[in-house]
């Protein structure tokens, strides 16, 4: 049988590892994050003095990856999305929060006052869903709220609906 693979992309602290880790659970597809994965294997160039984080080799993410992808049934979580082949994903979904709630989410993970403003700014002008739609077909990119508990249950519901829907499309 042939599983879809999902994107989730987004501002850092909208929620997407918390969306993917359940949709993993209950789905049964498979569950990727890309920074747990590039952590794991050092898959790095550099480092970043000014965000204070590592720099990540894209190259090596996408070599690592692609023997799973082209197996199926993989969600992916990252905040970039602009180089993953685009024969990769079914669909993407991009997360988004409210200002003030995603502040507050970044403050208690403790970044620096730089980092914080910059991932505000960047939910701000939708920066990640204008590069989901530059780097996918439109009709394949999807925007979810991501603020309150409710919205992780809808979001969850809404795409165990399309897997199922897509898997009933792509048997036979």
């Amino acid at each position: 049988m042939l599983f879809p693979n999902i994107l989730l992309t987004g501002t850092p602290g909208v929620g997407k590892t918390t969306l993917g880790k359940e949709l993993a659970s209950r789905s049964g597809l498979k569950y990727i994050n890309v920074g747990d994965l590039a952590r794991e294997g050092q898959l790095y160039d550099g480092y970043d003095e000014e965000y204070e984080c590592p720099i990540l080799d894209e190259d090596r993410v996408v070599d690592e990856l692609e023997n799973q992808m082209s197996e199926g049934g993989v969600i992916v979580d990252y905040h970039g999305c602009d180089f993953f082949p685009e024969r990769w994903f079914h669909i993407v979904f991009v997360l988004h929060a409210d200002n003030s709630v995603l502040y507050k989410r970044l403050e208690t993970r403790g970044y620096n006052e730089k980092k914080l403003k910059d991932n505000i700014q960047c939910e701000i002008f939708q920066v990640l869903y204008e590069e989901a739609l530059a780097s996918y077909k439109e009709e394949i990119v999807h925007q979810l709220p991501s603020n309150k508990p409710e919205d992780l249950e809808d979001n969850i519901n809404q795409i165990l609906k399309w897997i199922e829907q897509w898997i009933k499309d792509h048997s036979s």
